[in-house]
């Protein structure tokens, strides 16, 4: 038995270290606190000392069950909405061809431009700052083309498609500290139905 006992530790007995699987005390659970009994019949323990208080289909439903725990005056503070199954989705927009890059590259390069000009044109008025501005506009847009197209066709046609990326999950669950996980199923037992 070791006699080494952490003076700021206020659950270790007297004389002894607190050490895991001991048999010291009931087994620690997240944050030091017991944990639950294998088959306590309430609802699921979640990640992080949290329960598992709800479980939906979509995002959508899980912000409207915590905005229907908030509209109830509870602490939502103390809720947090989990993903589980997460997957990355890239939705496909269209074909790039180096003529559409080199368009898009135009685009952005003129509105670079643009912006700069304008900063610029705080130190010059009168006729010169037209000037400024189509110059500005025109060599970015011819710069942003030809960097967007040069940086297409270096990729040799292995992704000649735009596309958007994300992130999705097969399904959202609504988590809340244990020590207020009965009022929440209480209030969203209450919930409208959608």
């Amino acid at each position: 038995m070791s006699t080494d006992q952490d003076p700021t530790d206020p659950t270790a007995p007297a004389g002894r270290s607190p050490t895991a699987g001991d048999g010291a005390g009931p087994p620690a659970g997240d944050a030091g606190r017991p944990a639950a009994p294998p088959d306590a019949g309430g609802p699921p323990a979640a990640p992080g000392g949290r329960t598992t208080v709800g479980t939906y289909d979509d995002y959508a439903d899980a912000v409207r069950a915590v905005d229907w725990l908030s509209d109830e005056g509870f602490p939502v503070e103390r809720a947090a909405i989990v993903g589980t199954g997460l997957r990355t989705v890239e939705q496909i927009t269209g074909r790039v061809t180096t003529g559409g890059a080199a368009g898009q590259g135009a685009a952005q390069g003129a509105v670079i431009g643009l912006v700069f000009a304008l900063l610029f044109g705080i130190f010059f008025t009168g006729p010169g700052f037209l000037g400024l501005l189509l110059y500005a506009v025109l060599l970015a847009a011819l710069l942003g083309a030809a960097l967007a197209a040069i940086a297409h066709a270096a990729t040799g046609g292995t992704r000649d498609f735009g596309s958007v990326g994300g992130m999705t999950a097969e399904r959202y669950e609504v988590v809340v500290d244990h020590d207020v996980a009965a009022r929440a199923t209480e209030l969203l037992s209450r919930a409208p139905a959608r």
